[in-house]
């Protein structure tokens, strides 16, 4: 994969987003697979893109670090509640979720596609 600049990535990262704690609290080699993960993503995702802005990976990197921290892992492992210590966790959306799932909108803004999403029809 690449090789990051891990500074310039948190700094975007700390300037750029609200929910980065997981990124920026991560060591060394969690930063490069959350950076490794996201480019590898949306290279699957927009197959006719060569060559992806610095700036959407970091975006997408700081929410799968959020998505995937230590609590939230437990709803993409398909686990609905749990309790440590008298302190239980309840996901309302526990279905497991492919990596797509969590591309911020200002992703696809920056590359210029637009997301699809489904529409329900009640009959």
């Amino acid at each position: 994969m690449s090789a990051w600049n891990l500074a310039e990535a948190e700094q975007y990262i700390r300037e750029n987003t609200l929910d980065n704690e997981d990124f920026i609290d991560a060591d060394e080699s969690r930063k490069i697979a959350l950076l490794n993960v996201a480019l590898r993503t949306l290279r699957r995702v927009f197959r006719d893109i060569e060559e992806f802005p610095d700036e959407a990976v970091y975006l997408f990197a700081a929410r799968l670090g959020s998505a995937y921290n230590d609590t939230m892992v437990q709803a993409q492992r398909g686990v609905s509640s749990f309790g440590i210590d008298g302190i239980n966790f309840t996901f309302m959306d526990w279905t497991r979720r492919d990596f797509a799932d969590f591309i911020p909108d200002e992703v696809y803004d920056m590359l210029g596609k637009q997301r699809r999403r489904a529409l329900y029809t009640t009959l």
